[in-house]
């Protein structure tokens, strides 16, 4: 379907989900939703956009980019990203993109090292290999010392696995939950659902509609969305010949059609077309 048939925009695309979190007149959707994931005492009441391109301390740093960088009304920095494939060394990439912020609060002259949180978060449109038999969707992640104390409670990675979250509409009972319901699904509906009649989706679902697009934006929309679907094509290519892979190796060990069909999913005709 093109993106001009679509009533709403796909949140995961590099466009839409700028469009609807990274812009000053959406500012309050960014709010919302990080009030969803973050502890109370660093519940934000506003926050301010910086540049999303960082710069190391001198030239021999690399360059981070991130898709939304903001301040807190107290401080705190929150890197924003949405990943839609797994890459080599993730981990390492989100954290070498936190120590950024960390930096850029150095202070010159006399300073006592004091800084404000940091929280990177992550809405992943994949599962982490060593997490693929937890149900667990909402990961939080911060330093720890050998008794699992926490050591220091500035500096959190909070990941959202989205292919974990299976609710439906009728299945939604939290806040968040909606949220997540709007990132699988938005570009799915064509009308606001009735558990999502708040004021906050209201503001939303007016920000996502299409046909309010400038012929620029639409345009812009298009390239994004072309992006995200070739990628996912390719994700999902790469996903299916991994699977028959391992129901090769399955069924030249000699496990039944019906225990490999239901391991990985496939049908018992595509086994035996193996």
């Amino acid at each position: 379907m093109s993106a001009l048939e679509d009533k709403y925009i796909n949140p995961l695309t590099d466009f839409g989900f700028k469009k609807l979190f990274g812009t000053e007149p959406n500012k309050v959707l960014l709010i919302d939703f990080l009030n969803q994931i973050l502890p109370q005492r660093h519940k934000i009441k506003d926050l301010s956009y910086s540049r999303n391109e960082q710069m190391g301390l001198n030239e021999l740093d690399r360059k981070a980019v991130f898709d939304l960088y903001c301040v807190g009304e107290s401080g705190e920095r929150f890197i924003v990203e949405i990943q839609k494939a797994k890459q080599n060394y993730f981990k390492d990439r989100s954290i070498y993109y936190s120590s950024f912020p960390i930096q850029e609060q150095a202070k010159k002259g006399e300073w006592n090292y004091r800084l404000e949180p940091v929280y990177t978060v992550g809405i992943l449109d994949f599962v982490f290999d060593d997490h693929r038999s937890d149900i667990e969707l909402l990961h939080v992640v911060e330093l720890k010392n050998q008794k699992c104390e926490v050591f220091y409670d500035k500096l959190k990675f909070i990941y959202i696995e989205l292919p974990k979250f299976k609710k439906s509409e009728e299945e939604l009972e939290s806040h968040f939950d909606k949220w997540l319901y709007v990132f699988k699904h938005l570009s799915d509906l064509q009308d606001r659902p009735k558990k999502l009649q708040d004021k906050i989706f209201e503001r939303l679902f007016e920000a996502a509609e299409i046909a309010k697009f400038t012929p620029e934006e639409r345009e812009a929309y298009e390239e994004s969305l072309k992006h995200y679907r070739d990628l996912k094509n390719v994700v999902d290519t790469s996903r299916e010949e991994g699977i028959k892979e391992v129901a090769k190796r399955m069924k030249a060990k000699g496990m039944s059609m019906s225990e490999i069909s239901e391991l990985t999913g496939l049908s018992e005709n595509q086994i035996d077309e193996l």
